[in-house]
């Protein structure tokens, strides 16, 4: 799967601009503040429907201008795909492939698989449990759309019993019966969330420790560990237990909405533990992970992202991470960073063709 062609319009600080792309490297270089990132997060829109820096699809817009279009052109197992994500100011967004809208925006998601690198997901290591509950959903949704809807809905479900727990509170009531509705299906749906993320994280855990070992010294022993209520017992038996808890907190205390995924190093929190290049060594090795996990389920190459790559890495571990995606034959690869020559030097040492965007 290639990218041959982006158009944007009033997209954050782009009036009007196209990029014609390479089928294998495309870097964008050029000073702090230019666009390179925001480039790059107008294809990252294109894939999931929205930003991957700034979810609010108002601030997308560029300043004094009402609307914003980002329209992209594809070739997909010999089939060319058209994708157009546009939003107007007051209005919902909409995404329409080859012309035709999206009746939700969930059934996109997974037909154009990417996984981005970025400085910004340090957020994944400093940031609370929900930040590392949404990384482990993204990668299983872009293969799995059942649990995606089964995601969506457990959230729509959750938000309804704590307003039921707080309307008891407020109007001092209690109905055992109507909130024993709502635990029923949080319980169906946070089983099989809980067996889905078990499954995918067995999967998964190997190729992360292979990625892991490929592009770091080799001298560290790092882990993954899921934390999760729903080890402990049913979901339907801790809602029982928790309950007169929940019925003073007015919040469900207990269910997958709790889960962690835990970043170790030599047995040790690597927040508190690792160094910036380690933590940076393993962010990497988790999204090359997911390149992976993803390319098997789609039998396709995703597209990948990498974002100042530099960013806290030396040149020689950049390289060996270019060297590792010429080798595996990633498919298409985007790139960006302040300093042009240096990124032509990394990328000069592979055997794929590439094209450079100064902005």
């Amino acid at each position: 799967m290639t990218l041959k062609n982006i158009s944007l319009l009033n997209y954050k600080n782009f009036e009007a601009q196209t990029f014609e792309f390479d089928p294998n490297i495309n870097c964008f270089t050029g000073h702090n503040g230019v666009g390179k990132t925001n480039a790059l997060d107008a294809i990252y829109h294109l894939s999931f429907g929205k930003s991957y820096f700034n979810p609010i699809t108002s601030q997308n817009i560029r300043h004094g201008e009402e609307f914003f279009v980002v329209e992209g052109q594809y070739d997909k197992k010999e089939r060319s795909e058209k994708i157009v994500v546009s939003a107007k100011k007051g209005q919902k967004k909409i995404i329409k492939r080859n012309g035709k809208a999206y009746d939700r925006f969930s059934d996109h998601i997974g037909f154009l698989p990417l996984v981005i690198i970025s400085p910004a997901d340090r957020d994944l290591i400093v940031e609370g449990s929900d930040t590392r509950r949404k990384f482990i959903d993204g990668v299983i949704s872009q293969g799995n759309s059942s649990y995606l809807k089964d995601i969506i809905s457990y959230g729509k479900i959750l938000v309804q019993r704590n307003s039921l727990l707080k309307y008891f509170a407020v109007n001092h009531t209690w109905n055992k019966d109507t909130l024993e509705v709502y635990d029923l299906q949080l319980s169906e749906l946070g089983e099989r969330i809980h067996n889905s993320r078990k499954e995918f994280l067995n999967e998964f855990t190997p190729i992360f420790l292979e990625k892991y070992a490929a592009i770091s010294s080799g001298t560290e022993t790092v882990g993954l560990d899921y934390k999760s209520q729903l080890s402990e017992g049913a979901m339907d038996a801790l809602l029982k237990e928790n309950v007169t808890k929940d019925k003073m907190s007015q919040y469900t205390s207990v269910g997958v909405h709790k889960d962690d995924l835990i970043f170790n190093i030599d047995g040790h929190p690597i927040k508190k533990f690792g160094s910036q290049g380690q933590q940076k060594s393993f962010l990497v090795a988790l999204k090359l992970a997911q390149f992976e996990f993803i390319k098997n389920l789609h039998n396709v190459n995703p597209i990948l992202l990498l974002d100042d790559i530099f960013d806290k890495l030396d040149e020689e571990r950049v390289a060996h991470i270019i060297k590792l995606v010429d080798d595996e034959n990633f498919g298409q690869l985007f790139i960006s960073d302040t300093h042009a020559d240096r990124t032509e030097a990394v990328v000069k040492k592979v055997s794929q063709s590439y094209k450079f965007f100064k902005l």
